[in-house]
């Protein structure tokens, strides 16, 4: 690292690597593509924030980054291809053998959704579950954009969004696809009041055993 120094990190970077990928963390061996990068900075920026290990395979080897181009493509990737574009925290480790592992965090996104530029020009916005990047699904659009409208402004339950309530609160959790099923208004209609509870915490949108489900009420 020609601009920053290592610190030492012989135990640090071990101790985190003994964690494996997970919600806020990701191993990287190489980077070679900003864009690629960038969807998991998406992801983190869309969820509780996170970092990269790179310089580490995916099971766990820590291998040591290989070259300089390394930081370049992080820095290219939140910057140039986030949109808005992402703050990262660089810092490189000193390990056994000389080599040297870069962390890369992202704190969570103040401003959601972070979307991340795609080899086709588009913008896509991503989301962190377990180790890997989903795609974030509609619904979880239109209440980001809702929550960001809606910001400092006073929200009010009515009709629409108390019988919504009612169904969601009757059950632990409720699957996304199920609720559909349960409603007796359209699905665009489901989908406005819904995205509206969902932006101002009266219900959470969570994922869980392999689907998005709806629970009512704050953690």
């Amino acid at each position: 690292m020609k601009d920053q120094k290592p610190i030492k990190g012989r135990y640090y970077i071990p101790r985190l690597v003994a964690e494996g990928e997970h919600e806020t963390q990701d191993f990287k061996f190489a980077i070679s593509d900003a864009r690629k990068i960038a969807r998991s900075l998406s992801a983190f920026a869309n969820n509780a924030g996170g970092r990269l290990l790179v310089g580490v395979k995916d099971n766990g080897v820590i291998a040591g980054v290989r070259t300089d181009e390394d930081i370049y493509l992080l820095q290219q990737a939140a910057e140039m291809c986030c949109r808005p574009p992402q703050t990262l925290r660089i810092t490189p480790f000193a390990c056994d053998g000389g080599v040297v592992v870069v962390r890369a965090e992202i704190d969570p996104s103040t401003v959601k959704p972070v979307k991340a530029l795609e080899p086709d020009g588009s913008w896509k916005a991503y989301f962190r579950v377990k180790d890997e990047n989903i795609s974030a699904p509609p619904l979880m659009l239109k209440a980001w954009a809702k929550a960001s409208s809606r910001r400092g402004t006073l929200f009010t339950l009515g009709d629409a969004e108390n019988e919504l309530l009612a169904i969601i609160s009757s059950v632990e959790r409720l699957r996304v696809d199920d609720f559909y099923t349960a409603v007796k208004m359209t699905r665009a209609r489901a989908d406005e009041v819904l995205a509206g509870l969902i932006a101002t915490d009266v219900v959470r949108l969570r994922y869980i055993d392999g689907h998005f489900n709806l629970l009512a009420g704050k953690e």
